[in-house]
């Protein structure tokens, strides 16, 4: 078990910088220039795109030795978030960059954790092997960053494993980029490395979830009445039974053109974790679906086939996606969280690849929204394989999904 750090005794403090020098000596004395004379730091997160995959294990060393922080810890992504020297958050969808950010926690308390995958405890043993393995109490609450090598096995376990030792912490963060150079994709310490990396930040200081996963509902709520694993193969609204593909037909015919269109290329299923009232269509929402992509279809049986497992009783709704849905939801959910009473410190933002200009056809929208609600805070992040973040209780993995990570204060205990 990793011992428990507790964060220096002066004032709060989270500085970032962005570098996207093709040189990595270059980038990271432009780095270490905007962080000049910041002191020593707790918690140091680095994301570097895959453009410098060869050059990674460098990275780490290099800036330490001009920059002082206690911890050190990231990924390596296909993209990557940062604010520039500007303070101007910004989407490096492509070519080479470094994001940096420095982070003086008073009073949090940081328990950063490496996991080897081929070595997960039992997911049928008890919690406390899991526990030993992040390093921190869950009954100190808190929240969890972590990001995982996609070349690991044993990915689902994990989260699974981390649900079931840590059942009330949220857990943000994702899968990192791949890359041709032989060593990992993740920063711990001084190293590059594999597996998974993380920190519970816990103590004084958090971390708010906000999940957007960029689709909107259309059409009834049904009911899963018959599936086999992940095909489905009968639904049910009310007493009517039907296939799928005819409920999805009967659909069709009473949409816009528009979202026929979009039906095309953007069609997923949004699955229930658990069956709920209908809520006020007027006001912004945390969806309570997890929205899945359509792996195929069957015209014989009418059946369809999703990515996850399919329960019956399970509640389903199809869903489209494009970008003027992606951008609202976004926002609603961002106004839902500029409603706390304590403003955040910063903002991390882990999104899929498939967001971005091709979602939206522009540069910097995500960040942007972000930065149109919370003006003086820095963004910071990484454009993953896949996103971790909460859904309805419990962690998932996803695609197309901005997974943000809000840094706060932890609410002050009531007096008794």
């Amino acid at each position: 078990m990793l011992q428990l750090f507790k964060g220096s005794k002066t004032s709060p403090l989270v500085r970032t910088a962005l570098s996207q020098q093709p040189s990595l000596e270059q980038a990271v004395a432009e780095l270490t220039q905007q962080l000049a004379g910041i002191g020593q730091m707790d918690l140091a997160l680095v994301f570097a795109s895959s453009s410098y995959a060869s050059d990674l294990p460098r990275l780490l060393p290099l800036l330490q030795k001009q920059l002082r922080c206690s911890h050190w810890l990231g990924a390596c992504g296909g993209g990557v978030i940062g604010t520039n020297a500007a303070a101007a958050p910004q989407e490096i969808e492509n070519g080479p960059a470094i994001s940096l950010t420095l982070m003086r926690l008073p009073g949090a308390q940081l328990s950063p954790f490496q996991i080897n995958l081929n070595q997960l405890p039992d997911l049928d043993g008890p919690r406390e092997p899991w526990m030993e393995a992040v390093g921190a109490d869950p009954e100190a609450g808190g929240a969890m960053l972590i990001w995982i090598d996609p070349a690991s096995s044993g990915i689902n376990d994990l989260i699974s494993g981390l649900d079931y030792g840590y059942p009330a912490m949220a857990k943000l963060g994702g899968l990192a980029g791949q890359h041709s150079a032989n060593h990992g994709g993740l920063f711990f310490a001084d190293q590059v490395c594999s597996g998974a990396v993380g920190c519970v930040i816990s103590g004084a200081y958090s971390l708010d979830p906000v999940v957007a996963q960029g689709c909107r509902p259309i059409g009834p709520v049904f009911e899963v009445a018959q599936a086999q694993r992940n095909v489905l193969l009968e639904l049910r609204q009310g007493d009517a039974l039907q296939n799928p593909l005819a409920a999805l037909q009967g659909l069709i015919g009473e949409l816009p053109s528009s979202d026929r269109e979009l039906l095309r290329n953007a069609l997923f299923v949004g699955l229930g974790k658990e069956n709920f009232a209908m809520p006020n269509p007027s006001a912004p929402q945390v969806s309570p679906f997890l929205v899945r992509n359509l792996m195929g279809m069957d015209p014989r049986l009418g059946a369809i086939a999703v990515a996850d497992r399919l329960r019956i009783g399970q509640q389903l709704q199809f869903q489209v996606r494009d970008g003027n849905s992606s951008r609202q939801e976004l926002k609603d959910l961002l106004l839902l969280q500029q409603q706390r009473a304590e403003q955040p410190l910063a903002a991390l933002l882990f999104a899929c690849l498939g967001r971005g200009q091709g979602l939206y056809g522009e540069a910097n929208v995500d960040v942007g929204l972000c930065r149109e609600l919370f003006p003086d805070i820095p963004v910071a992040g990484l454009f993953c394989n896949g996103e971790i973040g909460p859904v309805a209780g419990s962690t998932q993995m996803h695609g197309y999904t901005a997974s943000w990570a809000f840094l706060v204060a932890s609410p002050k205990p009531t007096e008794t």
